[in-house]
């Protein structure tokens, strides 16, 4: 797996909307708050475009992510939002000239499909991490920022990974496990099984987080993940945040650790859960493709790669 080189002050990043439209207003912000960190910043074409719920064609959007990754003068890629779409761009990325031109390429949430695909068929870490008009536009915590430098201006492992001061991550699973870290969005996941973007946990360990999801709901994705055994292949799991994700209101329900108790305690695998990661804030960045070492009983995850 290729850890792409890191950026530095004063290259050039491009910004795509894989996704959703984006307002002209969170674009200017976003430009002038990646200008802020020190990058030279090209707007796609796909972040300006509209259609419908979606930030252009599928044309435009994959167009603009080729065209990034072949073009040699930019440095750097980021997703401006999530939203929904990108699984729809899967099947028009060109995959052999990504995979000669690994670039820092960052973002979350929707993003997660086009991270998986680029882990799996192109070789090299991509960066789950906030996003210029999701979080970056109005400023990040301390955390947060150290996080997400961390992560794209260089190329030494992380050591280990804490959460911000006064929140404890905990442990589902007593184990040990090590293996290239590999996730994101649980609904995302969900939606590549059967297809042949499905994600490889294999020997893989598996992070997840989500928003906005009603608890039935991430009970059923689960264990639609669960009967497609890739908790079975993982060799340990990671969950996040679950930001929102909450019973209807005057419907009975089950807690989400009840549904984790109930659907992952049998697989017996190291599980360590409220690491801040996903759709929240401080949220960490997190190198996926990189390989881990987790030991769930010390509440200890550690990027050697």
């Amino acid at each position: 797996m290729i850890r792409p080189k890191p950026l530095k002050i004063g290259d050039k990043i491009a910004l795509i909307g894989a996704s959703s439209p984006t307002s002209n207003e969170r674009i200017k912000a976003s430009i002038e708050a990646m200008e802020k960190l020190g990058f030279k910043v090209v707007l796609g074409k796909s972040c300006t475009a509209q259609h419908g719920y979606l930030s252009g064609s599928d044309e435009i959007r994959a167009k603009d992510i080729n065209k990034m990754f072949s073009n040699k003068s930019i440095d750097g890629i980021f997703a401006i939002r999530g939203g929904y779409g990108s699984a729809r761009l899967l099947d028009m990325l060109d995959y052999k000239m990504i995979k000669k031109n690994p670039k820092v390429f960052a973002g979350y949430s929707d993003v997660t499909a086009i991270h998986n695909v680029l882990n799996q068929k192109c070789g090299f870490i991509t960066f789950h991490s906030p996003m210029p008009a999701t979080e970056i536009y109005s400023g990040l915590d301390e955390y947060t920022m150290e996080y997400f430098k961390r992560n794209i201006f260089n190329n030494k492992p992380l050591g280990v990974l804490n959460n911000p001061k006064g929140v404890e991550m905990k442990t589902l699973v007593e184990g040990y496990a090590e293996g290239r870290l590999v996730g994101g969005n649980l609904s995302l996941i969900c939606s590549s099984m059967g297809t042949k973007y499905e994600i490889d946990t294999k020997e893989k360990i598996l992070f997840l987080e989500d928003i906005g999801e009603y608890p039935y709901k991430i009970d059923k994705m689960l264990l639609q993940l669960k009967q497609c055994n890739k908790f079975k292949d993982a060799e340990g799991i990671i969950l996040g945040a679950w930001t929102n994700c909450i019973p209807e209101e005057g419907k009975e329900s089950l807690s989400l650790i009840q549904i984790f108790q109930e659907l992952l305690l049998a697989e017996n695998k190291p599980i360590i859960y409220n690491v801040c990661c996903g759709h929240c804030l401080p949220t960490m960045t997190l190198p996926l493709g990189a390989k881990l070492k987790m030991d769930s009983t010390k509440k200890e995850i550690r990027v050697i790669e």
